[in-house]
């Protein structure tokens, strides 16, 4: 197995990109394996890594088809729906909370 060379932060050289900095120019890494690690160091904690890709071997992002537009649409909607009272939230519910905030808020009820 061989090594992948470590960059600190704002140091790797050009011509390789994270995932993200690649989805802002409008492409993905496209099955290629990782180039490169980056590494920011913390204070209390190892340190923060993130998997650089070549920019040169990076594929365009593939367009949104109808079908994925109405996937994610209905996912969407599938997250909104309050649990425990069945009604659309207007949001999606945070996972924190597991329900709408009137549902999260209300006293527990009493029942014997």
């Amino acid at each position: 197995m061989t090594s992948l060379p470590v960059y600190r932060w704002r140091l790797a050289p050009e011509g390789l990109a994270t995932r993200r900095q690649l989805r802002a120019m409008g492409l993905r890494p496209g099955g290629q394996d990782v180039a490169a690690e980056l590494e920011r160091p913390r204070r209390r904690r190892g340190p923060l890594v993130a998997y650089l890709y070549r920019i040169d071997l990076a594929r365009p992002v593939r367009p949104m088809t109808p079908a994925r537009w109405a996937a994610l649409a209905a996912a969407n909607a599938a997250r909104r729906v309050c649990p425990e009272c069945g009604r659309d939230a207007g949001y999606r519910i945070p996972t924190s909370l597991g329900s709408c905030v009137p549902c999260a808020d209300a006293p527990p009820s009493l029942a014997s």
